[in-house]
C-alpha cells in the first residue's frame, strides 16, 4: 500500500484529530507544530505564539480510499477558514488555518479547492498556503486527546460539536459506526 502525507492546521490540533481519526483510507494521525522557527518547541512555547509554529495534524492516508481533494473538503467544512488566526475562542497565530503542501499535486489541489471553497463561504477565505516545513511530533500527551478526554471541558464544548457535524455531513466517510 502507498500512502501519502497531509499536513494542515485549523484551530486546536485535537479538533482536527478527532476527525481525520475517523475518516476511512486515513492511515494514521498525529498533533505537531509546524511552520515556526524554533526548533523542537514545546505547547507552551507554541501558545505563546513566539516560535511561529501553528498547531497542526499529520496525516497519513491511502490515496486508494481518500483522495486529497476530499481530505481538503472535509478540513474546510470542520473550520473557519475565513478568520484569521482564530477558530472560536482559540486567539493567536499557532491556531491560524493553513495548508502545508508535500508535492506540487498537493499545492495545485489545495488551490483548486480554496477557489472551489470560496463560494460557500459568506466572507472571504484567509487559509495560508505554504510548502510543508520541519514538523515536530506534539507531546504524547496530546495525541489522541479527544479519545482520552471526552469529558474535559475544551473535548465536550468544542471537539464533540465538530465531531459530531463531521459525523452527520460525511457519514458515508466514516471508518467506524459513528
Amino acid at each position: 500500500m502507498t500512502t501519502e502525507i497531509a499536513t494542515l492546521g485549523g484551530g486546536c490540533f485535537w479538533c482536527l484529530e478527532a476527525v481525520y481519526q475517523e475518516l476511512k483510507g486515513v492511515q494514521h494521525v498525529e498533533s505537531g507544530y509546524t511552520g515556526g522557527h524554533v526548533a523542537n518547541p514545546t505547547y507552551e512555547q507554541v501558545c505563546d505564539g513566539k516560535t511561529g509554529h501553528a498547531e497542526v495534524v499529520r496525516l497519513e492516508f491511502d490515496p486508494a480510499q481518500i483522495g486529497y481533494r476530499e481530505i481538503l473538503e472535509i478540513f474546510f467544512t470542520i473550520h473557519d477558514p475565513t478568520t484569521l488566526n482564530r477558530q472560536g475562542n482559540d486567539v493567536g497565530t499557532q491556531y491560524r488555518s493553513v495548508v502545508y503542501y508535500h508535492t506540487p499535486e498537493q499545492h495545485e489541489l489545495a488551490k483548486q479547492v480554496i477557489a472551489c471553497m470560496a463560494s460557500v463561504w459568506d466572507a472571504p477565505i484567509v487559509t495560508e498556503l505554504s510548502p510543508a516545513e520541519t514538523y515536530y511530533k506534539a507531546e504524547d500527551y496530546h495525541q489522541n486527546y479527544f479519545r482520552q478526554h471526552p469529558l474535559q471541558g475544551y473535548c465536550a464544548f468544542v471537539v464533540a460539536p465538530k465531531l459530531a457535524k463531521f459525523r452527520k455531513v460525511f457519514t458515508d466517510k466514516l471508518n467506524t459506526p459513528a
